[in-house]
């Protein structure tokens, strides 16, 4: 494979990676019903709204999920390893580890934005304490509902909260078995996220 081929691949899977990011965070950001008037909710519903708002006249939420925002992801993860597949061997891949591997594709994804927001707010918990900012909020919001079910099962002790560990081993043991499932799929580096 050439310099051009590796080129056009990293284009694709950057440009669909920070299109994806953009619209699991719309999912999450509804899912966790963060506040929709945060200047970065209203950016990431903006720059999602061209795909989500046709999609969501066919495909209407379900129990406060949004199932428009959730499909697309998987649409376009399958689109993205539909296209690299293509620029490396000329074909494009069967149809049900396509799929597969969409679906394995953006859970990776997911997991692995909730390993870096829970990083942040470890580290704006030692360098920003009680800071105002919107995206300190927003990040509040989105890994609070993952962190108190963790926070039951190891509370603080003595003043100090051990249960991002446990978070983060929680988060490891998915992600490998991900990685596994894509490897068994054939999937496996199709996405910088499952590889």
């Amino acid at each position: 494979m050439g310099a051009v081929y590796a080129i056009l691949i990293y284009l694709v899977q950057t440009l669909l990676s920070l299109y994806l990011v953009a619209m699991l965070l719309r999912f999450l950001l509804q899912l966790v019903r963060a506040d929709f008037y945060n200047p970065i909710s209203q950016f990431v519903v903006k720059i999602t709204n061209p795909l989500v708002i046709p999609v969501r006249r066919v495909i209407p939420g379900y129990a406060g999920i949004d199932t428009a925002s959730l499909l697309l992801a998987v649409a376009l993860q399958i689109a993205g390893i539909a296209v690299v597949f293509l620029i490396r061997f000329g074909a494009i891949p069967p149809l049900v580890p396509l799929l597969l591997g969409g679906v394995l594709g953006v859970v990776a994804l997911l997991v692995q934005m909730y390993f870096f927001a829970l990083l942040a707010m470890i580290i704006l918990s030692w360098v920003a304490q009680g800071s105002r900012h919107p995206a300190i909020f927003l990040l509040y919001q989105i890994t609070e509902p993952l962190m108190a079910p963790v926070r039951k099962l190891l509370p603080p002790m003595g003043g100090l909260d051990f249960s991002p560990i446990l978070a983060f081993i929680l988060i490891n043991i998915v992600q490998i078995a991900l990685q596994h499932m894509a490897a068994a799929l054939g999937v496996l580096g199709f996405a910088p996220w499952l590889s």
